[in-house]
């Protein structure tokens, strides 16, 4: 269901705007035209998470107006699915015969009339308005005569009328606003980890999908070595993190305004992240093995952040490895204070622009640890980058399977005999996850798999809670509150 507070039940048709069209608002109100801004921008391949805050500076929108642009534009691209199907019902037509200006702009007062608490005739006013603004009269009366329409009934009556009967698939895919394929390979990723049961799976997976339709806390990390958790605590509304012991969950305001934040010393981590980046620091490896730790796939650099400050805490250097120039650029950006503090102990954080599969070849058994944070379909983190859902098709995966892969395999070579790798990503496709590790060791014999549950602590020091049968781990948003990150950890026999 989409992202807003329970509303209690409506009574028959919701009110209509009793104001004439050629009377309504003629400009479009500037919240509602930065969200407007971030569907069109998506349209054309930006990120919805990296792209909102962009328009929300341009736009000098703060507070209340930046917080209802970016309810209003991030719940419409999850629920477009759904949406898309009501205004196709609504406007007696395919949306594929729409505009896309015009269909972005009806997403949007469509969100507004069953997502959001917002008056029946202040949302179609300013989504006519907005239309007038961005495509002109003649859509703004389609616009209108589609949001007048939708009006007349409950999200729960339209839900009902678009979603296939029968169950199944379809009906989930439509009334949680995934793709159908996306719900399969859930469901089959939800079995494949052990996580449900063919009795308990349809439970889980309307949990799971629902989870998704959540807007995301803000997690922030405090940098080991860097920043800490009292640290940030004390300068931003924020509450310590049960689950991840470099954690903090923000209540509210813009993570740009901590100073840790702005100086590099702290970031923006989903939980999970932090996990997999503390979990191969914890594994015990041989005190003889290179001082040498590497991030074999490493943009934007939220983990090799986290991944380096334990480096030189404990007198390692960083290799931070990443194939695309722009993404190696921001990974610097990144790790720049790092790498001043490095450089200051005597370290080094190093980041290469280099393409993974090659390490290993030139640089055999040459690092302690090795994280493949591999390059994947991101089905675990549709929550933060809602656009995903939209973009992904399962062609994705045979493109992607091989490059996992040679990823994974390239990080055991370049692994020293007694060091440990971790691959990670965030799907729990099992196509992605549990089939890549078991493909890639039925190849090798000098590999042990390790039991990956011990190593992930909560911040009281705890194992976390629910984490499966093991070796591997599967976390889930509706259970852990994370993104949905699978994480392997393999050890290079020491006789290798």
């Amino acid at each position: 269901m989409p992202d807003r507070p329970a509303r209690p039940p409506q009574r028959g048709p919701r009110q209509r705007s009793r104001t004439a069209p050629a009377q309504r608002t003629r400009r479009a109100e500037p919240a509602r035209f930065a969200a407007y801004t971030l569907l069109r921008a998506v349209a054309d391949g930006a990120y919805a998470n990296l792209e909102m805050p962009r328009i929300l500076r341009r736009r000098r929108l703060e507070g209340r107006d930046a917080a209802f642009a970016t309810e209003l534009a991030f719940g419409t691209v999850r629920h477009q699915g759904l949406y898309d199907a009501v205004i196709a019902v609504a406007a007696d037509r395919p949306v594929e015969r729409v505009d896309p200006e015009v269909l972005d702009v009806l997403r949007l007062g469509v969100h507004q009339l069953l997502g959001m608490r917002v008056p029946a005739h202040a949302a179609a006013d300013q989504t006519v308005g907005l239309a007038r603004s961005v495509v002109g009269q003649g859509a703004a009366g389609l616009v209108n005569a589609v949001l007048r329409r939708v009006g007349e009934r409950t999200l729960e009556e339209w839900t009902d009328a678009v979603a296939p009967e029968g169950g199944g698939t379809a009906a989930f895919a439509v009334r949680s606003s995934h793709p159908e394929w996306v719900v399969t390979a859930l469901r089959a990723a939800l079995l494949g980890h052990g996580r449900a049961t063919p009795d308990t799976v349809d439970d889980e997976l309307a949990a799971l999908l629902a989870a998704d339709n959540e807007p995301p806390r803000v997690h922030l990390v405090a940098r080991p070595g860097l920043a800490s958790v009292e640290e940030l605590l004390a300068d931003a509304d924020a509450e310590r993190s049960a689950t991840s012991p470099i954690g903090v969950v923000l209540r509210g305001g813009d993570p740009g305004a901590v100073a840790a934040v702005r100086e590099g010393r702290a970031a923006v981590q989903d939980e999970g992240s932090q996990h997999l980046a503390l979990a191969l620091a914890a594994v015990e490896v041989p005190d003889i093995l290179p001082a040498r730790w590497l991030d074999l796939c490493a943009g934007p650099g939220g983990k090799a952040g986290v991944l380096g400050g334990l480096a030189v805490e404990r007198e390692c250097d960083l290799v931070a490895v990443e194939v695309s120039p722009h993404r190696a650029d921001l990974v610097r950006s990144g790790l720049a204070t790092l790498t001043a503090r490095a450089e200051s102990s005597g370290r080094r954080i190093e980041v290469r622009t280099t393409d993974g599969r090659e390490v290993g070849q030139d640089e055999p058994g040459s690092y302690a640890r090795v994280l493949v944070d591999a390059p994947c379909t991101g089905l675990g983190a549709l929550r933060r980058r809602p656009e995903a859902r939209w973009r992904r098709t399962p062609a994705d995966l045979a493109t992607l399977g091989p490059l996992q892969r040679a990823l994974l395999q390239s990080a055991l070579d370049a692994v020293a005999p007694g060091g440990v790798v971790a691959y990670a990503t965030c799907s729990p496709h099992v196509a992605e996850t549990r089939f890549v590790v078991s493909d890639v060791l039925k190849k090798r014999a000098d590999v042990e798999v390790l039991d990956a549950r011990p190593y992930l602590r909560d911040a009281a020091g705890d194992q976390l809670a629910e984490l499966g049968d093991g070796p591997h781990v599967q976390l889930w948003p509706h259970v852990h509150g994370t993104d949905a990150m699978f994480l392997a950890l393999l050890r290079k026999r020491p006789d290798a």
